[in-house]
């Protein structure tokens, strides 16, 4: 079930190994090639399947990783700066994001990587010595990964390196297509792959890409490229078709409860994921992007459980254990999250189902207390409440009242808040381990359900538009609240849209991009995150070029830089 990822390190590999001879004075060196994989290997039946898993790997440094949830959940109206960790320019929008930032290359060059492992299957399979039926399904494969590679690459930073070939030897002739070009490669790759891709709800190789994964790739595509310097007329309406063809066609359905779409082992296949991105327990196939010096959770593996939790280890009666996680603390809620997006809490099961609002004690005696004032000690025997977050202000006679500590939103700050809890993962082997084994649902049907809801929307259906945000609603309600979580017509507009997104969807990589797509990155970043509102505008609608990219770009006739940096940068 884990097997698309098992050769995800292939490589095309020369071993140089340097002899020197028995004379301690000869100062000439005997290199010798040894390579282990010839360049034919591709052509093979076993090369060929290799080289395709390859290209899925990519993703592993994107999803699921520090650099990729810095990418696309910091600086954002949901999300601020936690008490620890660094890439903080990333949340300021200040000189400390800047073309320099390794995170920026990783995944510049991881995904490029990916672009050309794609591009060499494409142009190699007529000589593979495979069926024609799989050629076409994994060239399907490939076309789809390398659509997704340049969609990440767009959004981040607008006119990129548009390289439909194979990539053979090293050069430094490289150059910016227009937006428009790359968003026309993309669409070309997904919508000439859609027809040969398998058309069940899961690949039997579970991983792989499928025709519902396409068609969903491709409503977000047209419905990010609907604002963008590409777009179309008919951009929101191709949208729509692409999103109700995956929620009609292929039987995915939404689970009853928006909690269990987390469960670790259960959550990750099931009828409401369309694609994920695996991971698994083995450290020698859990590999994700090269890790980073001193960076802290780039180390391989989903890590995503490390970085949404509080610190709640120093506190009476807690010590840090496997199940409540390393608290990293690099991302705490906005105020606007809590407090606007997840105020319905009567009707609403997601903010408890998304936040964690209790801890049980673990190191069992009487504690001085820390954060809450209403007492001076408390006293727990294992397994007693030790923490508990409300989520809204009670009184001091309230606090007092309880045996534990009480944590309410006046006392919030960078190191205490509520914990986002869908990524935690138990079942990592003790309590440092940082690879986690639990796959990054990259697609799921609510999301679906959304895009098709934005798209009806901006067409004018708006009565479509609320029937499809009502699904997504509807599964979020407490049970007996169904009713009361339906939204009228009246009611759908695009703050809704925008709220709604929040809700279903928070932590999962998409808002960054979202607020981008949206035309309002900038306003919403000055409302709504005071770190950020200071210095954020409208140059950080893109990332900086990576400073490699352009060193190693040939310079112009002048001696201008071959590939032009982002404005403001």
């Amino acid at each position: 079930m884990k097997s698309i990822f098992s050769t995800a390190s292939f490589r095309v590999l020369g071993l140089a190994a340097l002899l020197l001879s028995g004379q301690a004075c000869k100062d000439v060196l005997d290199e010798k090639v040894i390579s282990s994989i010839g360049n034919d290997y591709v052509n093979t039946p076993k090369g060929f399947e290799d080289a395709v898993k390859a290209s899925y790997a990519p993703l592993r440094s994107f999803y699921a990783t520090q650099q990729g949830l810095t990418m696309t959940e910091f600086g954002t109206d949901l999300y601020a700066t936690g008490a620890d960790g660094g890439y903080k320019g990333f949340h300021f929008y200040d000189t400390q994001l800047n073309s320099f930032v390794d995170f920026l290359q990783n995944v510049w060059e991881e995904l490029y990587r990916g672009i050309n492992t794609c591009n060499s299957v494409i142009e190699r399979a007529p000589a593979a010595t495979v069926t024609d039926a799989v050629k076409k399904l994994r060239v399907a494969e490939v076309k789809f990964l390398r659509a997704h590679y340049y969609f990440i690459l767009v959004q981040q930073w607008g006119g990129v390196d548009l390289r439909l070939t194979e990539t053979l030897t090293p050069t430094k002739k490289t150059s910016r297509a227009t937006e428009a070009d790359i968003y026309k490669a993309i669409l070309a790759d997904l919508e000439s792959a859609v027809p040969d891709l398998d058309n069940k709800i899961r690949s039997a190789d579970y991983g792989r890409a499928t025709k519902a994964a396409a068609e969903h790739l491709l409503a977000r595509v047209y419905l990010t490229k609907a604002t963008s310097s590409a777009k179309a007329a008919d951009d929101y309406a191709k949208a729509a078709t692409y999103a109700q063809n995956v929620i009609a066609n292929y039987g995915f359905k939404l689970l009853p409860d928006f909690a269990s779409v987390f469960a670790q082992g259960a959550g990750e296949i099931s009828d409401e994921v369309i694609f994920a991105v695996q991971y698994t327990s083995d450290p020698l196939t859990n590999a994700s992007s090269p890790p980073v010096a001193n960076s802290g959770g780039n180390t391989g593996g989903n890590n995503l459980h490390l970085f949404f939790g509080m610190q709640y280890d120093v506190q009476a009666g807690m010590v840090r254990d496997i199940f409540y996680g390393r608290p990293f603390k690099r991302l705490r809620p906005t105020a606007y999250c809590l407090e606007t997006v997840f105020k319905d809490r009567v009707n609403d099961s997601r903010y408890k189902k998304t936040f964690r609002d209790t801890w049980l004690s673990n190191s069992p005696g009487t504690y001085n207390t820390a954060f809450d004032n209403s007492k001076k000690t408390v006293t727990f025997k294992a397994g007693d409440t030790a923490i508990y977050i409300p989520g809204v202000e009670w009184t001091l006679a309230q606090r007092a009242a309880k045996p534990y500590q009480v944590l309410v939103p006046s006392a919030y700050n960078e190191a205490l808040f509520p914990t986002l809890q869908k990524f935690f993962d138990p079942l990592r082997p003790d309590r440092t381990y940082e690879p986690g084994s639990r796959d990054y649902l990259a697609f799921r049907l609510a999301e679906t359900y959304l895009i098709l809801a934005e798209a009806q929307l901006k067409l004018g259906k708006t009565a479509e538009a609320t029937a499809a945000i009502n699904a997504v609603r509807r599964r979020a309600a407490w049970p007996g609240k169904e009713a009361a979580m339906e939204i009228t017509p009246a009611e759908m507009t695009m703050d809704m849209v925008m709220e709604e997104r929040g809700r279903e969807l928070l932590g999962e990589q998409t808002r960054w991009m979202d607020l981008k797509r949206w035309g309002n990155l900038v306003d919403r970043v000055k409302k709504y995150n005071p770190q950020a509102a200071p210095n954020v505008k409208e140059i950080h609608n893109l990332r900086p070029i990576p400073q490699t990219q352009i060193d190693r770009t040939e310079k112009g006739a002048d001696g201008s830089p071959g590939f032009a940096q982002n404005p403001g940068y």
